[in-house]
């Protein structure tokens, strides 16, 4: 295993690395992520190698110096693969790591180019920074000429985060027809108005989408900009989810920042018009935080902080696991840069043609570990009842 070391010095120290693959995962302690993707990455004024561990529904990554990456390399190619490839500036190179830990690695001629890994270069978003967007403009986000304002680049790369994952769904949505959206908790609605110009602009789609919330001037203002951006089918009303009974059937529904039990209403109501696609972005879940229990997780719990932010873990997974049970194919991803806002997490959720089973004993076994009985389960009434 020292041709191992001896190569990653090598690679990492000079800066030769481009891409490193590790796949074939399996060990003794059943991973569950099927590959790991290395590169380099520049943050700030230090350069580190991004570790990107590829589960089934998820990707979640870690970024190390030079010596943890090494590290991390060596024990994952001596714990849990056999298989590893390596994209530097000079060669391209195959380790292979047979049962009896002997090492052979084959060296070929480089495959590719040396990329810029500085953080600030120009990425491909869906929306162009240069390129006038009249939305962006009307809301301050872009000049006349196109230009994202300095101070406003956060918000340019949320909406296009938002629209890679709508992007990622479009394909679950029958284009055979109008689709109806419903954005509950819209609030001045930048991604409101990103999603229509995605949608009917950028595809061509046919929409009806309606913006609902609760602050009658917020409503006011984006109602006179639909009408100013001649986006003829977006709408939007000042109400709740609960009580919306525009569309009988809705094939998308959107909730943003939708404080604490509002999500699940939210979530409930989506359910009940069978939407083919959801998605969630949670806020201020405070209802489990005097519920949950266990006493071996005392050390955990005592401590106001942590209990807050676990908590809202528990709930987040607990919103995901019932998706699963009434149909849902689901994913937790990140929304936005942890650095932006601690409030990162989005629920993606798609229908699919069957429930699944297995998440009825996981989310079973996980609530009595907490002992608590959650409101979306009583919220979803029959529908879920009849199940468990």
């Amino acid at each position: 295993m020292k041709q191992i070391i001896q190569l990653l010095e090598d690679v990492i120290f000079e800066n030769k690395l481009i891409y490193s693959v590790i796949s074939n995962m399996k060990g003794k302690n059943d991973i569950e992520y099927k590959k790991v993707t290395i590169k380099p990455v520049q943050m700030k004024n230090t350069v580190l190698l991004q570790f990107e561990y590829h589960f089934e529904k998820k990707v979640i990554h870690k970024n190390l110096n030079n010596e943890e990456a090494i590290s991390e390399i060596f024990s994952l190619l001596d714990n849990f693969s056999k298989q590893g490839v390596i994209y530097t500036t000079e060669a391209d190179y195959q380790i292979f790591v047979n049962k009896k830990n002997k090492v052979r690695i084959l060296k070929n001629k480089p495959s590719r180019n040396k990329v810029d890994i500085r953080h600030n270069k120009k990425k491909n978003y869906i929306i162009q920074d240069g390129t006038p967007c009249p939305f962006l403009v009307k809301l301050g986000v872009m000049n006349e000429n196109g230009n994202v304002h300095k101070k406003r680049y956060n918000k340019f790369r949320q909406i296009n985060k938002f629209l890679e994952m709508v992007s990622d769904v479009v394909s679950n949505l029958n284009k055979d027809k109008t689709i109806n959206i419903v954005d509950f908790g819209c609030g001045k609605s930048y991604l409101t108005f990103a999603l229509y110009h995605y949608l009917v602009n950028m595809q061509g789609i046919d929409v009806n989408i309606v913006g609902l919330d609760l602050k009658e001037d917020v409503i006011n203002l984006c109602s006179k900009l639909a009408i100013e951006l001649n986006f003829d089918k977006l709408k939007f009303f000042k109400g709740d989810i609960k009580g919306f009974e525009g569309f009988d059937k809705v094939d998308m529904v959107v909730t943003l920042h939708a404080c604490d039990t509002a999500t699940d209403d939210a979530l409930v109501k989506a359910v009940e018009w069978e939407a083919d696609v959801i998605l969630s972005v949670p806020c201020c879940q405070h209802e489990l935080f005097n519920k949950i229990h266990n006493p071996v997780m005392k050390s955990m719990v005592k401590h106001g902080i942590i209990k807050e932010r676990l908590s809202a873990l528990i709930t987040d997974s607990i919103r995901a696991e019932i998706l699963e049970i009434l149909g849902y194919s689901t994913q937790i991803m990140e929304f936005i840069d942890m650095e932006h806002t601690p409030k990162n997490i989005l629920i993606r959720a798609v229908k699919s043609k069957s429930k699944n089973k297995e998440a009825i004993k996981d989310y079973i076994a996980f609530k009595e570990f907490w002992n608590i009985t959650p409101y979306i389960e009583s919220a979803m009434g029959e529908r879920l009842k009849d199940i468990l």
